[in-house]
């Protein structure tokens, strides 16, 4: 039997209300009953502005180093601009947040890349931030999104191309959503092979449904394409939940979710 992968529940696999209502640290606590190793905060889950202030994010980042969880940091800003500028407020402020929380990752939007990637700036903000205030500085990773811009295939092969270009490779890497593909169109074990050498963190869930009427679902154990696209993937790169679970029996879903995503 293959080595298991780390296992990553994402906040929003609880529920989004729930989240908003009760905090992350009460769902962390169940991602924890439930196996995983680390936990995704979401910054649009946090009931108010307060949750963001940098006391408050170091000390549910102590809280989730307590019950032995690391932590991803996502936030759904863009690192860039809709013209192809990078977003230099944006990765700043989801850097300092994501580094007081203690995160291991911090995962933005694409956004609207056009073909500079502006390497040498994210290197500069990405060094700026370590050791500030003695928070460790997280690793940067892309994620595609939804939307055409920034959930394109293309835009991401050019990514990393102009990364290598301009001197810069590595600086980022990529956090595949295989369901997320689908709102476009693109069938993920087809680009999976073309973007695995970049992905570092891997969001697993399969979708039903057409157009604004498309959702998210847990992967079916029997799921071979589902299976497919997993090897085509990075194994030593964790593996996220962002399905829902199943409400009538939250914590033996989660377990079991757990289980099955590190061995498969």
């Amino acid at each position: 039997m293959a080595d298991a992968v780390e296992i990553v529940i994402v906040a929003s696999a609880f529920g989004v209300n729930a989240v908003r209502a009760d905090g992350h640290l009460k769902w962390a606590r169940a991602a924890r009953r439930a196996g995983a190793a680390g936990f995704e905060v979401r910054r649009e889950l946090f009931a108010s502005h307060a949750e963001a202030e940098r006391q408050r994010l170091r000390a549910l980042g102590g809280a989730l180093a307590d019950l032995g969880l690391w932590s991803v940091f996502s936030t759904p800003a863009s690192l860039y601009e809709t013209h192809g500028q990078l977003d230099t407020g944006a990765l700043r402020l989801a850097l300092d947040e994501a580094a007081a929380l203690g995160a291991r990752f911090v995962k933005l939007q694409l956004g609207g890349f056009a073909g500079e990637a502006h390497g040498a700036a994210i290197a500069a903000h990405l060094a700026s931030g370590k050791g500030s205030a003695g928070d460790a500085q997280p690793r940067l990773v892309v994620e595609n999104g939804q939307l055409a811009q920034g959930g394109s295939p293309a835009q991401f092969a050019r990514l990393f191309d102009a990364l290598v270009r301009e001197g810069h490779a590595g600086v980022l890497g990529m956090t595949f959503d295989i369901g997320n593909w689908a709102w476009l169109g693109v069938a993920p074990l087809q680009i999976a092979p073309l973007l695995a050498p970049y992905v570092e963190y891997i969001h697993c869930k399969t979708t039903a449904g057409e157009g604004a009427r498309r959702f998210a679902l847990a992967p079916a154990e029997d799921d071979a394409q589902f299976r497919a696209v997993l090897e085509r993937l990075p194994r030593d790169v964790p593996r996220g939940i962002e399905f829902p679970f199943d409400t009538s029996r939250i914590d033996a879903h989660a377990a079991r979710c757990v289980s099955w995503l590190a061995r498969v």
